[in-house]
C-alpha cells in the first residue's frame, strides 16, 4: 500500500520535526500511566483538546488512581464530568474503572485484544493505551491522523465511513514505526493538530509538504473526503421548575439515551413548538395543581443547544406551589442542594444565568 522508499521518507522527516519542532504540549504527553492514558482518551472522545484539558486534570486530582475512580458514586463522577456531554463516555468510564478494579487487580489489560475487551475502548483508544504505556506497535487513527493521512494520499474514501477508517487505520500501521511507536502517534497527533489544521493548513513549515499529494495539486480544502452531513433533527423541550416551600422536583433520567442517569426537572417533551400561553397552565404539565396555587416567577425564551445530531429548543418555566405535588419518579429536594446532582449542561446552563 505504500513504497518502502515513501515510508522511509515519511518517517525521516516526521521525526526530524516531532524531536526539534514540535512544541506542543499537553498535561497527559508523554505519560506511561495507562490509567491516565485512558482517562486522557475517553474525555477526548468528541472534546476539544483545550475543553478536556481542565476535565482530566480534575478527574486526576480528585480520582487520582483507577482505584479511587472506582469507589466513586455514579452521581459524583457524572458530577465531575458535568459539560463534557456525551454522557455514555461516562457511563462507560464507570463500568471499566469497576471492572478494572474488582475483577484486574487494578492493572489495564497490556494485549490489544485484552484492551478492546473493556466498555467504551474501541481500536483506536486501544492503540493509545497500548502505544503510549506498553510500547505495543499499534498505530492510532484518530481525526488528526487521519486528516494527515488523506492529505498526503489524496485519499477519496470518506473517512467517516467504515472503510475509509479502515483504509487509514492499514496505512497509519503501514508507516507505523514498529520499535517505538509511541513518538510516531504522538507525532502524527500533533501533526495534525497543529500544522495539517482542518482550515486554512500551515503547509509551508510541514515536514510532508514535498511529497503531499493535496499540497502538490493545491487541492488541499479537498481533503479529508466526508459524506454529506446528516440534517440534525429538531426537539422542543418544556421544563418546568416547580418550587414548593425551598424545594425542587427533580428526577433521575432511566431513559437509554444521551442523558441517561442524570436529572432533570418535570418535562414535556412536543414535535413542534407549542404556543407560550399554553405552557403556562398546570394543564400542560398534566399536573393536578389548581391555577390560584400556580405563580409563575420566570418563564424564559427558548435557549438553542445544539448537538451533534439535534437541535434542542428549551424552554423553561418557574413556578411556585403551597400544594406539595407527590408522584412515583419524582423527588423533593433543597433548592440550596440543586448544584450536588449531575444534570445536561443544557440545564445547568439555565441555572447559571438564571436561577441559581
Amino acid at each position: 500500500m505504500v513504497e518502502k522508499q515513501v515510508k522511509v521518507w515519511f518517517l525521516r522527516s516526521l521525526k526530524q520535526w516531532h524531536f526539534h519542532k514540535n512544541e506542543r504540549e499537553m498535561p497527559w504527553k508523554g505519560i506511561k500511566d495507562p490509567y491516565k492514558i485512558w482517562l486522557s482518551e475517553i474525555i477526548l472522545q468528541q472534546t476539544r483538546v483545550e475543553q478536556g484539558i481542565s476535565y482530566f486534570q480534575a478527574f486526576v486530582e480528585t480520582y487520582p488512581t483507577v482505584h479511587k475512580l472506582a469507589q466513586a458514586t455514579d452521581n459524583e463522577v457524572f458530577k465531575l464530568w458535568e459539560g463534557l456531554g456525551y454522557y455514555s463516555r461516562c457511563r462507560n468510564l464507570i463500568h471499566t474503572a469497576k471492572l478494572v478494579t474488582n475483577e484486574l487487580n487494578g492493572v489495564f489489560p497490556s494485549t490489544r485484544e485484552g484492551l478492546l475487551s473493556l466498555k467504551g475502548i474501541g481500536p483506536y483508544t486501544a492503540a493509545a493505551i497500548g502505544s503510549f504505556a506498553y510500547a505495543l506497535p499499534l498505530a492510532v487513527a484518530d481525526g488528526n491522523v487521519m486528516r494527515v493521512l488523506s492529505r498526503f494520499f489524496a485519499s477519496k474514501t470518506p473517512i467517516d465511513t467504515v472503510q475509509g477508517k479502515r483504509k487509514m487505520e492499514e496505512i497509519a500501521n503501514t508507516l507505523l514505526d514498529k520499535k517505538d511507536p509511541a513518538w510516531f502517534n504522538q507525532a502524527m497527533m500533533d501533526l495534525g493538530a497543529t500544522v495539517c489544521k482542518p482550515k486554512s493548513p500551515a503547509c509551508n513549515v510541514c515536514p510532508l509538504q514535498k511529497k503531499c499529494s493535496a499540497f502538490q495539486k493545491k487541492h488541499q480544502d479537498r481533503f479529508p473526503v466526508k459524506r454529506q452531513k446528516i440534517k440534525p433533527q429538531k426537539r422542543f423541550l418544556y421544563y418546568l421548575l416547580l418550587e414548593q416551600k425551598g424545594q425542587i422536583l427533580i428526577r433521575k433520567r432511566t431513559q437509554k439515551d444521551i442523558w441517561q442517569d442524570l436529572f432533570e426537572f418535570v418535562l414535556v417533551e412536543k414535535d413542534e413548538p407549542c404556543d407560550q400561553k399554553e405552557i403556562l397552565s398546570p394543564r400542560f404539565w398534566d399536573l393536578k395543581i389548581p391555577l390560584k396555587s400556580w405563580q409563575v416567577l420566570h418563564h424564559s425564551q427558548p435557549v438553542l443547544h445544539q448537538l451533534s445530531h439535534q437541535q434542542i429548543h428549551a424552554v423553561f418555566l418557574i413556578v411556585r406551589t403551597d400544594m406539595k405535588y407527590k408522584a412515583d419518579e419524582y423527588t423533593w429536594v433543597a433548592k440550596k442542594e440543586i448544584r450536588q446532582f449531575a444534570f445536561p449542561r443544557l440545564i445547568t446552563r439555565f441555572l447559571e444565568h438564571h436561577f441559581l
